[in-house]
């Protein structure tokens, strides 16, 4: 009887080690979504930017397929 009251407490003491673990890391996950919600990281760029690509470029049907097979794009 001694050994399965031991059990019992061990098994308790882990439960609650569980539950601890898990409370600290949801309540982490949620002060990161909170600290970063408002974080825009596709802001306009300022200052001496340039643009790189261009999406008005017309590319033939083939070139495009080309594209895709080589890149994936």
């Amino acid at each position: 009887m001694r050994s399965f009251a031991r059990y019992v407490k061990d098994v308790v003491k882990l439960f609650v080690l569980f539950v601890l673990c898990t409370s600290i890391f949801y309540f982490g996950l949620q002060a990161m979504h909170s600290e970063y919600q408002d974080y825009h990281r596709y802001d306009p760029p300022e200052g001496n930017a340039l643009k790189v690509s261009s999406n008005n470029i017309d590319y033939d049907w083939m070139d495009r397929l080309s594209i895709l097979f080589r890149l994936g794009e």
